[in-house]
């Protein structure tokens, strides 16, 4: 039996989001519509905390903390840039598939494995050789994002947190 899914309302935690595009177009292979799927990314970061992204020609995976419920902070994201697409971009196509999928960061290890899972997408479809080279993706260098949520930074070996000052009891 499937668990109950559990309400992600403004609780502060952590999800790895993931939608596509209907039927699997790469419509963000087109550099207009990639752009304002950012514009509108980032009109919208007063409904969560942006971590880390990844826009690929048919879908995009994210790692936010929102502060409203997290189902309303997806419906500004895709129904936003689909508003903006139809006005701004005069298409009439049908742009998202119906939902999306999301997982609740557990731990600081589970972050990290997403993290890197964003990162190494673009390579691993082949569209660029090092994370850094896709500018599609927060590890392109420039990218402002949210810091790394407390809880979640990873730890190095002599026992401090990175980027903080703070060490681990």
């Amino acid at each position: 039996m499937k668990p109950a899914r559990e309400h992600a309302t403004n609780n502060s935690q952590r999800y790895f989001v993931t939608a596509k595009t209907w039927e699997s177009r790469a419509l963000f292979r087109a550099e207009p519509w990639a752009r304002l799927f950012f514009e509108d990314l980032l009109l919208h970061r007063d409904s969560y905390r942006l971590h880390e992204f990844v826009l690929m020609p048919d879908h995009f995976h994210l790692l936010i903390t929102p502060s409203i419920a997290l189902e309303r902070a997806v419906q500004f994201i895709k129904g936003g840039f689909s508003y903006r697409a139809k006005r701004e971009l005069g298409t009439n196509a049908e742009i998202w598939q119906r939902g999306f999928s999301d997982h609740r960061i557990r731990d600081g290890e589970d972050y990290e494995m997403h993290v890197h899972y964003i990162h190494l997408n673009p390579v691993k479809k082949h569209l660029c050789d090092t994370p850094s080279a896709y500018r599609y993706s927060s590890a392109y260098p420039g990218w402002k994002l949210d810091p790394v949520p407390q809880g979640l930074k990873p730890i190095t070996f002599d026992g401090s947190v990175v980027g903080t000052a703070e060490a681990v009891p």
